[in-house]
């Protein structure tokens, strides 16, 4: 496996594309030619984020935003990094049609697909496609996250979800986005987030072999899976985070422990974080 990983990310992003592309064509065309296929599920071919069963993970995901978010149908949620779908998709049975769902991603196939096959029929579904760079998925550009405005008006959501994005980040980019989920995010709102977050339990764990997941490479407040390709897997020590997330204006609600440090009951791979909008961070970095 992990040499798989090694020559996977050994790839250059269009590449890696290719071959997910290549790896499922027969099992996509038998689906295509002989099975009656649902129009909200993409082909495998094109799923490039997470594993697993797309339809399985997209309702188990739906499931921890309504319950750790408290997402009502007629809500406005944001996805940030909503790749494919995988969130979209369930959440089309759960929000009305006064409810509003904004996706974004950097992957332009993904947003196409989503709009084609999700915003054609649930119109308060909206989708956009913003090209930041990124070691893992877009090497295209050269605009990068730490600078990017979510192009959305102050305090309009009620929740804001990101999952297996900031696992894909440097420092810079996530403090960036932080902030941006707390100018667009409503007071008292909620945003359900994912890391990788190492603190002396884990890293104990790791030195005695008891954590397969490894980050190798420590950067003093942050760690990485990979040098070569930075943005694979990035982990974040937990004080040096909640710290960031204070003065973002966010305040940590909970955090649960995920399977990938061996969390007990975990809610997920990765550790989710719920936070809290608690204020808007001004120019001075104080609160208002």
């Amino acid at each position: 496996m992990k040499l798989l990983r090694k020559i996977y990310y050994g790839l250059t992003p269009n590449l890696r594309f290719c071959v997910r592309r290549i790896f499922y064509l027969p099992y996509d065309a038998f689906v295509f030619l002989f099975k009656k296929r649902d129009p909200l599920i993409p082909p495998r071919g094109m799923i490039f984020i997470g594993s697993g069963d797309f339809v399985k993970q997209g309702n188990h995901l739906a499931e921890l935003v309504k319950t750790y978010t408290r997402l009502r149908p007629d809500d406005r949620i944001l996805d940030i990094g909503c790749g494919i779908g995988r969130l979209a998709v369930p959440l089309t049975k759960y929000l009305s049609k006064d409810g509003i769902y904004e996706g974004f991603d950097i992957v332009q196939f993904g947003i196409d697909w989503c709009i084609k096959n999700i915003t054609s029929r649930y119109p308060n579904f909206h989708f956009k496609c913003v090209s930041l760079k990124n070691d893992l998925y877009n090497l295209n550009t050269r605009d990068e996250a730490k600078s990017f405005v979510f192009p959305y008006p102050k305090d309009y959501f009620d929740c804001v979800v990101l999952t297996s994005v900031f696992t894909h980040m440097m420092p810079d980019d996530v403090e960036n986005y932080l902030r941006q989920i707390a100018l667009t995010l409503k007071e008292g709102g909620r945003c359900l987030a994912t890391f990788f977050i190492i603190n002396q339990e884990v890293k104990n764990a790791m030195d005695k072999n008891e954590i397969g997941f490894k980050f190798n490479y420590s950067y003093g407040n942050y760690h990485l899976m990979h040098s070569s390709v930075k943005e694979a897997n990035v982990a974040f020590d937990e004080n040096f985070l909640y710290a960031m997330v204070a003065n973002c204006g966010l305040s940590v609600e909970s955090m649960h422990r995920g399977s990938w440090s061996n969390g007990a009951n975990a809610l997920d791979f990765q550790d989710v974080v719920i936070l809290k909008k608690k204020g808007i961070p001004g120019a001075d970095g104080n609160l208002r």
